[in-house]
C-alpha cells in the first residue's frame, strides 16, 4: 500500500524512533542496524492496520514502547477496531504503552517531535514537528489528503485540521506524508499551499 515508514535518529546518541512501520519489520530493523541505532519508541500518526501491523514485531524485536492519540488506541482496540485489522489481513497493534494528546512532546535522544492532533482521517491522528520537517501520515498528502470514508473519518473535520494545523506552519517547512500516492515522496507547505486542490478549491488559504 505504498506506505512509509520513516527512521528518525539523534545522531549525538543514536537513539531513534519509527513512524507507522507498515511491514516489512525485518528491512526496518536490519536498516537500523546498520545504521547503528537503538529504537526505543513506534510512533503511530493514526490507527490504521496499515500503519500499525508492524508494531507488534517491532516491539518483540527492540523492546521499543508504542505511542498513539488516546482516541485511535481507544477505538484500535475494541473488536470492532481488531477486526478491521483482520478483515485487511494485517497483524493487530498491541495497545499503546503512551498515549498523546495534543501538545505533547515525543523526545529520541537529544531530539523531540511535537504533536499536532489532526483528526478528519481518524479521530486520533496526529502530524509531527520537528526542525522543519512535518510528518503528516494520512492527514495531508502530496497533491491529496486522506480518505475519510472509514469509521470516525469527515472531511469537514479533516480540512479544519489543516486549516489550523498544517496550513500556520512556515512554508519551507518539509511535508513527509504517509504514502507514496503523489508525484514526489515530500512536499513542502508551500508547495501544498499552490497545488493541492484540497486546499486550493476548498479555499483554505486566506
Amino acid at each position: 500500500m505504498e506506505v512509509f515508514c520513516y527512521i528518525l535518529a539523534c545522531k549525538a546518541t543514536q537513539k531513534a524512533l519509527l513512524i507507522d512501520p507498515g511491514g516489512d519489520e525485518g528491512r526496518i530493523i536490519d536498516t537500523a542496524r546498520a545504521l547503528g541505532l537503538t529504537i526505543e519508541s513506534v510512533v503511530n500518526t493514526h490507527g490504521h492496520p496499515d500503519h500499525t501491523c508492524g508494531n507488534r514485531k517491532i516491539v518483540e524485536l527492540t523492546g521499543a514502547k508504542i505511542y498513539m492519540h488516546a482516541l485511535d488506541d481507544r477505538l484500535f482496540n475494541t473488536p470492532d477496531g481488531q477486526s478491521m485489522a483482520r478483515q485487511m489481513g494485517f497483524e493487530s497493534s498491541p495497545p499503546a504503552d503512551v498515549v498523546l494528546q495534543d501538545g505533547d512532546t515525543i523526545a529520541f535522544g537529544e531530539k523531540e517531535l511535537s504533536v499536532l492532533h489532526t483528526p478528519g482521517h481518524s479521530p486520533g491522528g496526529i502530524c509531527l514537528h520537528g526542525e522543519n520537517n512535518l510528518f503528516t501520515g494520512d492527514t495531508l498528502f502530496v497533491g491529496a489528503v486522506g480518505r475519510t470514508d472509514l469509521p470516525g473519518g469527515s472531511m469537514e473535520t479533516l480540512l479544519r485540521s489543516i486549516q489550523e494545523k498544517i496550513l500556520s506552519l512556515p512554508d519551507d517547512t518539509i511535508v513527509w506524508p504517509g504514502h507514496n500516492y503523489g508525484g514526489s515522496p515530500s512536499s513542502t507547505i508551500a508547495l501544498e499551499k499552490n497545488h493541492n486542490p484540497y486546499i486550493t478549491d476548498f479555499q483554505l488559504i486566506r
